[in-house]
């Protein structure tokens, strides 16, 4: 049961409320949030919920059978939007695209995408200062320093940047350099982590594990959403399967199901999510026709010289191209 509190609750009449739940045999949990204020409470039978109607301080109640809750569907209607101000807007209608390397190289690397996403009214750029590769040997980012740069580039030029977060130690330095902390695949569970996100004020978006289900993403966002961060986005990549023709399996069901069963924005990933640059603009359309509420696309001035993950990093070019694409689907409405 989600019992939403009223902004202005006063300590008595929440120790009232929790004592009522105590009563009926209820665990409840007190989240406060960026934007509401509520208790999740959690028990095996659940009472009447009319003798919570008239108690001070509840502005409504939810009966939410899911294991996540508050990121579920069944009480919030209405989708939810992420503002990462400048008008900037995410999800509820509000489609956005968020393009760049999968490495950020160098000061020149991301003044070329940034004039790249100017010229295409992009507002939100990607690229990675922490990457976790599969090689000890492979490049790994240029750190901290890195994303400073990255960070004073992008904002001088009206920019938001997302990257990727890999560990609970690198988000207090990170956090005055980011628009949004990006969760990779392989700490989609990490719930450390999780827990520390919930504590930030940071939109997060949240990619779906390589073998990880889709419940199981939904409940690594409740990790998030119960530590007080309700600013969430849920990000399709990919999953493992056993065809080897391409990188990943795209679950392009996954688009719809997750629409269906949470308010939180859904973003696809078709870069990874197939992994060969010639077929990423089929997937990024296939998955905007699916109801994402946008995409995160590799894009590099040279893909052939880039540091990592070259094969399924768009050129300028071959992105325009795409963003025409994206946005006469968008013109349909469908």
């Amino acid at each position: 049961m989600i019992i939403q509190l009223k902004q202005d609750i006063d300590n008595s009449s929440l120790q009232k409320i929790e004592g009522k739940l105590k009563e009926s045999g209820l665990k409840s949990n007190f989240i406060n949030t960026q934007r509401a204020k509520y208790i999740v409470a959690i028990g095996k039978n659940y009472p009447d919920m009319r003798i919570f109607k008239n108690l001070k301080g509840i502005s409504d109640l939810h009966k939410v059978s899911d294991d996540y809750k508050l990121v579920s569907h069944k009480w919030k209607l209405n989708h939810s939007t992420i503002d990462l101000g400048d008008n900037v807007k995410i999800g509820n209608g509000n489609f956005a695209i968020m393009a760049g390397p999968c490495s950020i190289e160098s000061e020149e690397n991301i003044e070329q995408t940034v004039q790249h996403l100017l010229d295409n009214n992009i507002k939100i750029m990607r690229g990675g200062v922490f990457k976790p590769r599969s090689s000890p040997y492979s490049f790994r980012g240029l750190g901290i320093e890195g994303l400073k740069m990255f960070y004073k580039i992008c904002h001088k030029n009206g920019i938001k940047i997302i990257t990727e977060v890999m560990q609970v130690s690198q988000i207090e330095e990170m956090e005055d350099y980011v628009d949004v902390f990006q969760v990779g695949a392989r700490n989609s569970q990490n719930f450390n982590l999780l827990d520390e996100l919930g504590k930030s004020k940071k939109a997060v978006l949240l990619k779906r594990g390589v073998s990880g289900s889709i419940d199981e993403l939904l409940q690594g966002a409740e990790y998030i959403f119960s530590n007080g961060n309700e600013n969430i986005m849920l990000c399709e990549r990919g999953i493992r399967s056993f065809e080897s023709a391409y990188r990943n399996t795209f679950d392009i069901n996954a688009i719809s199901i997750l629409k269906e069963k949470t308010h939180l924005p859904v973003i696809a990933d078709p870069s990874h999510g197939i992994g060969i640059r010639k077929h990423v603009d089929k997937i990024a359309m296939a998955a905007t026709v699916a109801g994402a509420d946008g995409l995160i696309i590799e894009v590099h001035p040279q893909p052939e010289i880039a540091f990592s993950d070259g094969f399924q990093n768009l050129n300028f070019e071959e992105a325009q191209k795409l963003y025409r694409k994206i946005h006469a689907i968008k013109e349909l409405d469908l």
